[in-house]
Order: C-alpha cells, then sequence, then structure tokens
C-alpha cells in the first residue's frame, strides 16, 4: 500500500479532512469564529501537505496508482475542495454583514455560498475525476432550462422574494394594506411567500410573485397612526357653521383617536334637505380603529341630540317632485330607500 511515496501524503490529508470534520461538528453553530478558526488550521494543514510533496489538487498526475492508494489519492483531493469550500464560506457568514440590513446580508451570503458550493462542484468532478467541464455545463444549460419551466412558479415566487428584499417595501410587524382591500401584520417573510395575520386572527400566506404584481400601503411607516373618516349627514335645519361646530367639539372630546394633529372637519355638500359632512381623525394604529370609530359614531350622536340637530336620510331615500309649476320641490319618502343612514 506504502510502496508509492504519495500514498502516505494522501492517507495523512484524508485523515486530516475527517478529523477537521469531526472538530467542526463538535465546535456547534454557536460559535461560528470557532468554526472558522478549525477550518482554517485544517485547510492549511492539508495544503501544505500537498504542496511538500509536490501534488497540485487541481491535476490528477496518479494515473498509476490503483486499488486502495487510488482511493486515498481521489478522497484527498475531495476533502481539499471541500474544506476549501468551507473555509470560504465561514468567511462570508461571518465578515459579510451589511450594517442594519441583516435581510440583504443574509441575500447576498446565501447568493455566494451557492456560487462557492457550484464552482466546488465543479471543480471536483473536472479536476478529480476528470469529467468534461464544457460538455458537463452545455448539458447543465439543456438541464436548467426544462427545470426553469417546469418550476417556472417557484422561481418566480423565488426572484420575486429577491426584489422584495432588496426593495423593502415593508419589514417584520409592519402592518400592510393591499389593492384588493387585504391586509394585516407581516409575521414572516421569506423567499417563497409573506404571511399576514389579520385582525381575525387569521395566517394569510400570499405567494411572493402575486404580492409583486399589486399595489400596497405600509400603515406601519413612518408610524402606525394613519387617518380615516366617517361621512355624516345632517338634517339641513341649521346653519353649516354650526353643524361643523358641534361635530368638532364631538371629535375633541373623543378618548380613543389621536389628538395631534387634531382631527377635523370637512362639508362636502349641501341641499334643500342636509348637510354632508366628512369627519376625519388619526387612530394610533390599525387595531384601534373599530374603537375609534365607534366612540366618534357614539360622540356624534350624542351631540347631535343636545344641539338640537337630526340626521337626514341618505339621498336615495328621496324623490323629488313638483306639486305644481309655482310650488318648490318637496320631499318625500319614497320606496327606493337602502336603509343606509
Amino acid at each position: 500500500m506504502f510502496a508509492d511515496p504519495l500514498s502516505l501524503p494522501f492517507l495523512l490529508i484524508n485523515l486530516l479532512g475527517i478529523a477537521g470534520i469531526v472538530v467542526w461538528h463538535l465546535q456547534g453553530r454557536g460559535r461560528p469564529t470557532a468554526r472558522l478558526i478549525v477550518q482554517i488550521l485544517f485547510f492549511t494543514a492539508m495544503t501544505a501537505t500537498l504542496g511538500f510533496s509536490g501534488i497540485q489538487p487541481h491535476r490528477v498526475d496518479e494515473a498509476h496508482l490503483n486499488g486502495l492508494a487510488a482511493f486515498l489519492a481521489t478522497s484527498a483531493r475531495v476533502l481539499w475542495w471541500t474544506h476549501l469550500a468551507w473555509a470560504t464560506i465561514g468567511f462570508v457568514r461571518i465578515y459579510i454583514v451589511l450594517d442594519r440590513r441583516p435581510r440583504e446580508a443574509r441575500l447576498f451570503q446565501d447568493l455566494i455560498i451557492g456560487i462557492v458550493y457550484l464552482g466546488v462542484a465543479l471543480s471536483i468532478m473536472g479536476f478529480v475525476f476528470g469529467a468534461p467541464i464544457g460538455t458537463l455545463t452545455a448539458t447543465s444549460g439543456v438541464v436548467a432550462i426544462i427545470l426553469g419551466l417546469a418550476l417556472q412558479n417557484t422561481l418566480g415566487d423565488l426572484f420575486s422574494g429577491v426584489a422584495l428584499t432588496l426593495g423593502r417595501p415593508f419589514a417584520i410587524g409592519d402592518w400592510i394594506q393591499l389593492d384588493d382591500g387585504t391586509e394585516g401584520r407581516v409575521v414572516e417573510n421569506n423567499w417563497r411567500s409573506t404571511h399576514l395575520l389579520t385582525l381575525a386572527n387569521n395566517v394569510i400566506v400570499l405567494p411572493n410573485s402575486a404580492l409583486a404584481k399589486v399595489g400596497l400601503t405600509n400603515l406601519s411607516r413612518p408610524d402606525e397612526t394613519h387617518q380615516i373618516f366617517v361621512t355624516v349627514r345632517i338634517a339641513a335645519t341649521h346653519v353649516p357653521h354650526f353643524v361643523e361646530e358641534v361635530l368638532r367639539t364631538a371629535l375633541e372630546d373623543c378618548q380613543r383617536i389621536v389628538q395631534d394633529p387634531p382631527p377635523s372637519v370637512g362639508l362636502k355638500a349641501i341641499d334643500a334637505v342636509a348637510i354632508e359632512a366628512e369627519l376625519l381623525f388619526r387612530v394610533a394604529g390599525p387595531a384601534n380603529r373599530t374603537a375609534a370609530r365607534n366612540e366618534v359614531i357614539d360622540q356624534v350622536d350624542r351631540h347631535c341630540k343636545e344641539s338640537g340637530l337630526s340626521f337626514a336620510l341618505p339621498p336615495q331615500s328621496y324623490l323629488y317632485a313638483l306639486t305644481s309649476p309655482d310650488k318648490e320641490p318637496q320631499a318625500v319618502m319614497g320606496s327606493r330607500s337602502t336603509g343606509t343612514l
């Protein structure tokens, strides 16, 4: 077995490679720096053994070897390339860090690691096993096209996830609202899908390819306070200025809405029957909308009753008719009422 002078170096490289794998696993995931040091030490020892023995890992010059000696030569080169990949990945994991942008850093790390593994795999097949890299690359391209067509939906989600990660339209914990009305808090985001937790305590799973095609509003930026409105119709029995003052007072008495900036009242329209007003106010967050809207409606109802104001029926509830050419229009209740107040 050791008649050939290269057999002993190959055996030593195998022992170093296996020992490095065992020690690397014993370090555990919680000690990345120690793992990297172990990888560098064992890789350096394996490289030194190759160099002192005159062995080049990218060239196979031991065609005369056979049996166990040939196996040791092949496994030694495979282990050397594997440790090279692991040492490179250790550097990538520790030193490629983007300040305050952990998701982007992880994305670049994964892309670089994928390239490293691909390069090492091609090197092992070409330099160790003598496979024709050119033919293999061409064949891989055809296979990649076939897989791309078969997995186009999954790949669409993957690349959309990359785009969302780089664009950062939202982060974990943000409350977003889609154009179709779907909304919720982002609880998970990966390359395949985004998970939203709704007010109904349900989790909606959105494929990233679908999420990238729709418009979304991030209700958490710059903060979660956002404006909502309530429309009311007051009977036109008082002047608009008085109606505005009553409604503003009602808003100022509410405890569940944000008072800074102060709420406002906008008079949208007026006719012979009603004054239509829009109450604009901000809430602390999406989860507070229902309680705040309920309080606003309650306060408006109370202040209107105290001030002698009454609500007008919606426009759909009235038919306008002329009793005679010389008389004013009269509002009479018709059968087309929608029941909306």
